[in-house]
């Protein structure tokens, strides 16, 4: 079947540049890792490069007043985002665009804005159909690097997660300060009566959208869309600083009427002329890096993040082990 586009000209009665304009501003929003992470300045070409420390300089003291003075160094490193595109299709019954009394961009608008998040978020926390020239995904490298404890390895969760041996002692031995979490939503039970051995509750939560909830006073977010595999990981901390993106800001989007839409295994799901349909395709642009800076305390060794695992998957390299 010929496929018919409505190019971008043809489709600008129907979708306003002030509709693309926000939906790019919403995506980090709608994400919850988007807004613990570092965003740089938009990108104005394909890639950007970013210099991360490789190695600290020593110094020395000198053993009398004629000694000679030895000599350091300090290396940096290039760390190159590249913009990868991201993209959606969103189906629309024509008779729904002909109701001339439905705002039909008020309804779409927030679909589209969520499944991107859903889809960065997957792809940087799991790497689930994460571009190539994407970092490898947060979990599976602190896997890699031995950093995540099983749920139960200690006394109580609280052990688990803030106490020595727990998994922001894993952050702080690699050199990094734990400045946030990201849980999956079901495992805000467990935190919801921690408390401290003053009685004191170690975690606070959110009655405000503008105040996020905070654990010891660093602010967590929680995933409600499916995002994390809880088979794998329940909740991830780190030093967010260390995990950065920029967008590159060409929103595009073309208005499809005569296409078959398929499934990952190639059955076709919606056919739009012969059921009178036509789909909204959104493409966006961004690029995502991890930077993992020589440290003080571990070298190279060390890694910003850890993982809370179930206590199913404590043989996946988890136990408070954290030499890398």
């Amino acid at each position: 079947m010929t496929l018919n586009v409505i190019d971008r000209a043809g489709s600008e009665a129907l979708i306003p540049v002030e509709i693309s304009n926000e939906i790019v501003k919403e995506v980090p929003t709608a994400s919850k890792l988007l807004p613990l992470m570092k965003k740089l300045p938009n990108m104005s070409s394909k890639q950007k490069t970013l210099p991360v420390q490789n190695a600290l300089p020593e110094a020395y003291f000198l053993s009398g007043d004629m000694a000679q003075k030895q000599t350091s160094k300090a290396e940096w490193e290039k760390l190159t985002l590249t913009a990868e595109e991201l993209a959606v299709i969103i189906p629309i019954p024509e008779a729904v665009l002909d109701d001339a009394a439905f705002d039909i961009w008020s309804e779409i608008k927030p679909q589209i804005v969520e499944a991107l998040g859903i889809a960065i978020d997957r792809a940087v926390l799991f790497g689930t159909n994460k571009p190539t020239s994407w970092p490898t995904s947060i979990y599976e490298t602190a896997v890699s690097k031995k950093q995540t404890i099983a749920l139960g390895t200690n006394d109580d969760v609280a052990a688990d997660i803030i106490g020595v041996g727990g998994l922001m002692s894993l952050v702080e031995q690699s050199g990094f300060v734990v400045n946030g979490f990201l849980a999956d939503a079901t495992f805000e039970a467990h935190l919801r009566n921690l408390r401290d051995n003053n009685n004191n509750l170690l975690y606070s939560s959110s009655l405000l959208s503008s105040t996020p909830s905070n654990l010891i006073g660093r602010p967590i977010a929680y995933d409600n869309n499916g995002v994390f595999d809880t088979t794998k990981a329940l909740m991830i901390c780190g030093d967010f600083s260390k995990a950065v993106y920029s967008i590159r800001q060409d929103v595009t989007y073309k208005v499809l009427s005569e296409a078959v839409i398929q499934d990952t295994e190639g059955n076709i799901v919606y056919n739009l002329a012969q059921q009178d349909m036509v789909a909204l395709r959104v493409v966006m642009r961004l690029g995502v890096q991890i930077a993992n800076p020589v440290t003080r305390r571990k070298g190279k060794g060390g890694y910003p993040f850890a993982v809370l695992t179930p206590a199913a998957s404590s043989s996946q390299g988890s136990g408070g082990n954290s030499e890398g």
